[in-house]
């Protein structure tokens, strides 16, 4: 307490010293005990206010020692397993854990990491991932503007995530511990297979194949592609010590519809340490149909080539450009696209009013909206010859069909015709447009269905700088050919709307994430929060059948399979209230990620040491880690002072020991008659 609380509290005892003295004593004609205690609870009473008032606090200050954070993190994948290191991996641990010393200058933490990263001071080593650049992350969170060491032990496999050597804080050293046989062994590894998801029937479709060799002497290989006891390709490759690698492209038929597994291997006459690492599965989905594709239009553009080269990064896609006058049978084609119509399009729109192809429409500064305004009766357009830019908005209510926000509002505007767009009937509207900030409420890309026919319109030219844009985003013209698919699938689909759409590929990866997605709509095809979804997969095989819920999400609803084992399955998905359902299948082929590896990878374990200024260690060098933390003067603990302020009363006890001692002043007053 400071002086002038000491100096406020003596007076205060003073004057409710006085003031029950003077109202007692000093005018009481009699001096009973009965003045007396009733002078003190006066007394106790005026303190109270006064003391409550003034409110001293008291300070009181600590000095706490803050340590420097040691994270110990471990690595809890199977490659340990796989690598015979997972005794050493406990007993390093252990070691640098318990140690006392590093205890007494550290605040050690224990983690581990796999997939994911979490505090741990238990290991089980059944990880089916490896991702090394979580742990960067995770530290970075937990140790904001901190200078600390971080030990890591592990063999430095990564198997999924950002490269981990340059995503660590470079002003905080890691110090890798590599655990793990480091003796170089002969051995033949698929590394990788690119292939399509999807074949079509009586066709071939490409493999491409990478392969990698490590060894001291050359080595003649057989790398072969079967399917059941069927080989569809062989041949011999050769390896040197200067030949590390080798590419093999493979062309394979698509004889069977549905879902087919293959099986890659290569093999040797030499021993090898690892062999699981010869061999990799993949599977391709034949169909027997492809999507027709025709784009119609009377101009050149750029929009054109950008629709064909996006639509065409689908292998079920085929374009044909064609123009108005050239056209003679739509017999041929499953989806027109009609590129800025004008009266020269009359004869395809007549045609099609026969053959009822759904159509993708596009407009611009060249197309005649009076002719497309008798052409079809979804929108009315009312347009001026004055052309104008229009920004697009997206639709986050849109649900015909399940669509990302590409960041459609940061795209190129599209250019059309100035004028107001009127909806008729039920269109959905996935685009809206804007002049400048200014809402247009008209549409820039909307869908309208009408007795099983579907349309879509996209009101402006110049999309292929929206392609060009989503490769500057994202370094990649996939999310927007994802997207510019979506739509055709759309068309190409004359089924009714659905109340359960449910999303899944047909082949995972053994170790990958399963997820299956589904939404739910009710009458009015509006997104139903309330739906209680659940799904049973069962295994073909062992006819053991799991069920789960499904959780609600933005939109949507996901279950996540992790945990399966390799295998065929069958699956249904069911809304419990409407009954509705929806049955596949999947296949999760056989494939461990960590069982890939017969070495721990040194050279970038010591590159992320370089680039925090570390040092790699291995099992027998744990001394001289310890070492090298105690002897680091970077690492000291730091003292910090704290200081703790405290009401010296609490103020409710207080407002109650006044009210109790004014009350009993009064019955003692009122009994005695002195009222």
């Amino acid at each position: 307490m400071t002086t002038n609380t000491i100096l406020l509290l003596l007076l205060s005892l003073i004057i409710a010293g006085g003031l029950s003295f003077f109202q007692y004593f000093y005018k009481a004609k009699t001096k009973s005990k009965l003045n007396l205690v009733l002078a003190f609870l006066r007394f106790l009473s005026i303190f109270g206010i006064l003391l409550l008032l003034i409110n001293p606090i008291m300070s009181r200050k600590t000095l706490e020692t803050i340590k420097t954070p040691l994270p110990i993190v471990v690595d809890n994948s199977s490659s340990i397993v796989d690598l015979k290191s997972k005794e050493t991996t406990l007993e390093l641990y252990k070691k640098l854990f318990q140690n006392k010393e590093l205890q007494e200058k550290f605040d050690v933490q224990s983690y581990r990491f796999d997939r994911d990263f979490q505090q741990s001071e238990e290991f089980d080593f059944k990880g089916k991932q490896t991702n090394i650049d979580e742990v960067s992350k995770n530290l970075k969170s937990i140790y904001k503007n901190i200078i600390f060491p971080t030990i890591l032990i592990t063999d430095g496999n990564q198997t999924s995530g950002n490269d981990y050597v340059y995503s660590f804080d470079s002003n905080n050293k890691v110090y890798p511990l590599v655990v793990g046989d480091t003796t170089k062994f002969l051995d033949l590894k698929v590394i990788q297979l690119n292939v399509n998801k999807y074949a079509f029937q009586k066709n071939k479709f490409p493999v491409e194949v990478f392969l990698q060799y490590s060894g001291n002497k050359s080595v003649n290989a057989d790398f072969s592609i079967s399917q059941g006891n069927s080989v569809l390709s062989k041949q011999t490759v050769l390896f040197s010590p200067s030949k590390k690698s080798v590419v093999l492209d493979v062309l394979l038929p698509a004889d069977k519809v549905g879902l087919q597994v293959f099986k890659a291997i290569i093999s040797s006459k030499e021993k090898e340490k690892n062999t699981y690492n010869n061999t990799k599965n993949f599977a391709v989905e034949v169909i027997d149909q492809k999507t027709n594709v025709a784009i119609i239009s009377a101009i050149d553009h750029p929009d054109i080539g950008a629709l064909k080269r996006a639509i065409e990064t689908n292998a079920q896609r085929k374009v044909i450009i064609v123009k108005p006058k050239d056209v003679n049978s739509l017999q041929d084609y499953n989806i027109l696209i009609l590129y800025q119509p004008t009266n020269e399009f009359k004869s395809v729109f007549e045609k099609n009013k026969l053959a009822g192809i759904n159509t993708l429409i596009i407009t611009g500064n060249n197309t005649d909206f009076n002719f497309l305004n008798q052409q079809q009766s979804n929108l009315t357009f009312k347009m001026s010859g004055q052309k104008e830019d229009y920004l697009a908005e997206f639709n986050s209510q849109f649900n015909l069909f399940a669509i990302d926000n590409l960041g459609f509002e940061n795209f190129p505007p599209l250019q059309n015709a100035f004028g107001t767009v009127t909806t008729n009937g039920t269109v959905s509207t996935l685009l809206s447009s804007k002049i400048r900030n200014i809402e247009t409420n008209a549409p820039l890309l909307a869908f309208a269905e009408n007795q099983g026919k579907r349309s879509a319109f996209l009101l402006g030219e110049n999309s292929w700088k929206w392609r060009l844009q989503s490769h500057v985003d994202n370094q990649s013209f996939e999310k927007f050919d994802i997207f510019v698919d979506k739509i055709i699938q759309f068309l190409a689909s004359n089924d009714s709307k659905k109340s359960l759409v449910v999303n899944h590929e047909s082949f995972y990866n053994f170790g990958e994430s399963i997820e299956i997605l589904a939404s739910y709509f009710n009458k009015n095809y509006e997104f139903d929060e309330k739906a209680r979804l659940t799904i049973s997969v069962t295994n073909t095989k062992t006819k053991q059948t799991k069920n789960y819920d499904l959780l609600k999400g933005n939109n949507s609803y996901k279950v996540n399979l992790d945990g399966l084992s390799a295998g065929a399955y069958n699956f249904s998905v069911k809304e419990l209230n409407s009954k509705t359902s929806y049955s596949s299948h999947f296949e999760i082929l056989d494939f461990d990620i960590e069982k890939q590896f017969v070495n721990p990878d040194v050279e970038k374990l010591s590159q992320l040491a370089t680039q925090t200024q570390g040092k790699v260690h291995y099992p027998n060098q744990v001394d001289a880690l310890i070492k090298t933390l105690l002897e680091n003067e970077n690492y000291k603990a730091v003292q910090k002072e704290i200081v703790s302020k405290t009401p010296l009363i609490d103020w409710v006890w207080l407002l109650i020991l006044i009210a109790i001692s004014l009350s009993t002043e009064w019955f003692i007053r009122k009994y005695n008659g002195m009222l």
